[in-house]
């Protein structure tokens, strides 16, 4: 689907939303927070199964999802867990991967809900939270790294649930202020305040927590582990300002400066650098 065809499908989703906000806020909330949470795309093509199925593979029931996890046992030394971002899945990591091999690396990585083999249709930071820390609390790692959304729900498990196996967190590219998110969603799609006032209630409701409270650079504020954030100036996903609003408030954490290498911060020097940041005593 072309750019502007995938334009002109959002707006009329809002058009949409706007509706039924005229008669239910709550269902237009439910509605635009189900699109909002939806990937359309994630799942394992041909060739990234192909790759994957090199690990030991193990399906783990987590929060009412079927989780698909990938163990590489060779390696003798510290055990790292790896959780991609939105719309991907494991072979997002192969990079990073085939360093930490030869560094002798115990590595752990998983597709998300909706993402990848793991089953659902939707995922949102909440849910990704809990997934991520049952599975740091099965596997234990010492080292915990996440791009993005999986970035971001590191994060958050560190402030809500830390677990005494963590002793260095690794985010690339992460947002930190849901209410920033929220506010680019409803650009995008075009709904009114009555939707994201709907949506406001329903984020309290089930989630306990209104849009303007969800900030990863106030709550990272209890977060004592050592951290690495590595953020590029030309990142169109998630603004850099989230970076450094988070870098200020997280004392033990460092923040990389990238430009020109986007959002997906895949490559080798990045790579490298991560793995420097694990390495150091």
């Amino acid at each position: 689907m072309s750019a502007k065809a995938l334009k002109i499908l959002a707006l009329a989703y809002g058009t949409y939303f706007n509706t039924i906000a005229i008669f239910s806020k709550k269902k237009a909330a439910i509605k635009a927070f189900a699109l909002f949470c939806t990937p359309r795309k994630g799942k394992l093509l041909p060739h990234q199964k192909d790759y994957l199925n090199q690990f030991e593979k193990e399906m783990v029931s987590v929060v009412d999802h079927q989780i698909q996890t990938y163990q590489w046992k060779e390696g003798q030394g510290p055990i790292v867990l790896l959780c991609h971002g939105w719309e991907s899945n494991a072979f997002r990591w192969r990079n990073l991967i085939e360093k930490l091999k030869t560094k002798g690396f115990h590595i752990i990585t998983f597709d998300a809900p909706g993402h990848g083999a793991s089953s659902g249709a939707h995922l949102h930071v909440p849910i990704y939270e809990a997934c991520t820390s049952e599975l740091i609390k099965k596997y234990q790692p010492k080292y915990v790294i996440g791009h993005s959304i999986g970035g971001l729900a590191l994060l958050y498990s560190q402030y809500k649930s830390p677990q005494a196996s963590v002793e260095k967190v690794v985010s690339l590219g992460a947002p930190s202020d849901l209410e920033d998110i929220m506010n680019n969603y409803q650009k995008l799609v075009g709904f009114n305040q009555k939707v994201l006032l709907g949506l406001d209630r329903y984020f309290k409701e089930r989630f306990s927590f209104g849009i303007d409270e969800f900030s990863m650079s106030q709550l990272i504020k209890s977060v004592d582990k050592k951290g690495l954030i590595v953020h590029d100036l030309e990142d169109r996903i998630a603004p850099y300002q989230a970076a450094v609003a988070i870098q200020a408030n997280w004392k033990n954490a460092q923040l990389i400066t990238t430009e020109g290498l986007g959002h997906s911060l895949h490559q080798d020097q990045v790579n490298d650098q991560i793995i420097s940041f694990l390495e150091a005593s």
